[in-house]
């Protein structure tokens, strides 16, 4: 459905289209968890970019950490994470999947990482993920793969 100008309707059926995932959770409320362009289908089962993210940043080594699905021959997409260390640390793909193990699913543990200077940020400060897949496509990420 367009809305007059070439433009895809938010609205269908009566509903906003946002393009969020989320949930309603036991007391009733909604949880706004991702955006359906950032959920990683990986194997048949859904990673959430931004939980994934979450869990990295609670790192103590970790600055910032931005997550994107790549493609994968076996399951068809994969995580990538994206990672700026804290000045002065030095953390690496090992550790931060060891200290993921207990907070995460086991599917979740990305096997690729790249450590980089900064996440790329959209105009309102947004980590800005198309530019992550780009480079990463481009080759222009220096990514370590774990087997």
């Amino acid at each position: 459905v367009e809305d007059g100008v070439g433009e895809p309707s938010k609205f269908h059926d009566g509903w906003l289209r946002t393009g969020d995932v989320g949930y309603v959770d036991s007391r009733g409320y909604c949880q706004i968890t991702d955006r359906a362009k950032d959920v990683i289908k990986s194997g048949g089962e859904w990673i959430s970019s931004v939980e994934l993210e979450n869990a990295i940043m609670a790192h103590p080594d970790v600055l910032e950490a931005a997550v994107v699905g790549v493609p994968d021959p076996k399951w068809e997409e994969r995580p990538l994470a994206c990672i700026v260390p804290k000045p002065g640390a030095t953390v690496t793909d090992q550790a931060i999947n060891d200290f993921l193990g207990d907070k995460v699913a086991k599917w979740w543990l990305p096997e690729r990482y790249a450590f980089i200077a900064e996440v790329p940020k959209t105009s309102v400060g947004k980590f800005d993920k198309k530019v992550l897949r780009a480079q990463y496509a481009d080759g222009k990420l220096t990514v370590i793969t774990r087997e």
